[in-house]
């Protein structure tokens, strides 16, 4: 298992910006990708976004025309932009590798938490 090492999140207000970087060595000549999820309390897991081994990104709709996912592969790291933020987007945010059977050992990170407020 390769944990992977999420941070950048941070309190907010509504409207407001934060960037939520997840590193993970070797991601980049894994071939794999990467889904991001978020978790608010009392709620269950939901998905957020996802890069593909190909490279392709998809969002759910909730975040879909705010966030923004992208990599940087000389640094083994996957970003999402967070834009015009919502109290909604509160939660606890994960990376977690997706693709081939091996790319599943990307987890067990520690999250970072976002936090908006109205």
């Amino acid at each position: 298992q390769v944990r992977p090492v999420e941070s950048g999140g941070g309190s907010v207000q509504a409207g407001g910006s934060l960037r939520l970087s997840c590193f993970v060595p070797g991601f980049t000549s894994s071939g794999c990708g990467m889904d991001w999820f978020r978790q608010a309390d009392g709620k269950e897991r939901q998905w957020v976004a996802r890069i593909s081994p190909a490279g392709s990104i998809n969002y759910n709709w909730p975040v879909k025309g705010r966030f923004t996912l992208s990599k940087d592969q000389a640094k083994d790291t996957v970003y999402l932009q967070m834009d015009n933020l919502e109290p909604e987007d509160t939660a606890m945010y994960y990376c977690q590798g997706m693709g081939l059977q091996n790319c599943k050992e990307y987890t067990g990170g520690q999250g970072t938490q976002v936090t908006v407020s109205s």
